[in-house]
C-alpha cells in the first residue's frame, strides 16, 4: 500500500490507531535512526478547534496540512520541532502528530542527540523524539514521505501489535473549548514506557506488545 492510499482511505482517528506499532525511521545519511510508534494524536481539520487548520486557517506555516495524504507537516514551537503527517484528500487539512516512539535503531546516536538522556526520556514526547532523530529545522516540511529521509513502514509483517490501545484527551490543548479539549483523539500503547507522561507504576514488562 502506498502512503497516499494509506493516509486517505479511512478516518484520521482510525489511521492514528493503526500507526501504533509501525516503525518510523529517519535516514541521516550515515545511519538509520528510529523505532516503533507508541503514541499519536489525530487532528480533524477545519472543525477541530485544536487543529492548526481550524476554521480554514491557511498560511505558509501550515501549508503541509493542506497537501495530499502523506505530506509532512513539520512545525516548531520554541526550540522544538514536531512531526505531523497530512491525512485525507488534498485541501482537507487533517493530520496526525507522532508523539513518541520506542527506539530500536541508532539508539547510541539518538542518546548523543539528546545530550546523554536515555531510557524513556530519550523519545517520550514529540519534541524529544525529533531531537533524538537529529531534526533541527523544518527542512522536510511540505515534502511527501516518499521524497524525504523519513519512512513509516506499512508492512504488517514488521508491525508490533499493541495488547491494548488507550484513547485519551490530547495533551496541551487549550481548555477554553472543553468539547475539543476533552475529545479522546490521543492514542497510545498501554503500559509502554516511552509514551509521554506514562507513570513508572504503569510500565508493563513487555512494553504493552502482544
Amino acid at each position: 500500500m502506498d502512503y497516499s492510499t494509506y493516509f486517505s482511505n479511512q478516518p484520521t482517528e482510525t489511521i492514528a490507531q493503526d500507526l501504533l506499532g509501525r516503525p518510523l525511521y529517519f535516514d541521516n545519511g550515515k545511519e538509520i535512526l528510529g523505532g516503533y510508534i507508541v503514541e499519536t494524536e489525530a487532528y480533524l481539520g477545519k472543525k477541530d478547534r485544536a487543529a492548526h487548520s481550524y476554521n480554514g486557517r491557511r498560511s505558509p506555516a501550515n501549508e503541509g496540512l493542506y497537501g495530499k495524504a502523506g505530506t509532512l507537516y513539520i512545525y516548531s514551537q520554541r526550540q522544538y520541532f514536531f512531526f505531523d503527517v497530512a491525512t485525507q484528500e488534498k485541501d482537507e487539512p487533517q493530520g496526525i502528530l507522532i508523539r513518541a516512539i520506542e527506539p530500536s535503531l541508532g539508539i547510541n546516536t539518538m542518546i548523543k542527540n539528546r545530550s546523554g538522556k536515555s531510557g524513556p526520556l530519550l523519545t517520550n514526547g514529540p519534541g524529544k523524539m525529533m531531537q533524538a532523530l537529529g531534526i533541527t529545522s523544518r527542512k522536510w516540511d511540505l515534502h511527501f514521505l516518499d521524497d524525504s529521509p523519513f519512512t513509516i513502514d506499512l508492512n504488517d509483517k514488521h508491525k508490533k501489535i499493541p495488547q491494548e490501545i488507550i484513547p485519551s484527551a490530547r495533551i496541551g490543548i487549550n481548555q477554553s473549548n472543553p468539547e475539543w479539549a476533552s475529545k479522546k483523539l490521543r492514542f497510545f500503547v498501554k503500559g509502554n514506557p516511552y509514551v509521554s507522561k506514562m507513570k513508572k507504576r504503569e510500565y508493563q514488562e513487555n512494553h504493552g506488545w502482544t
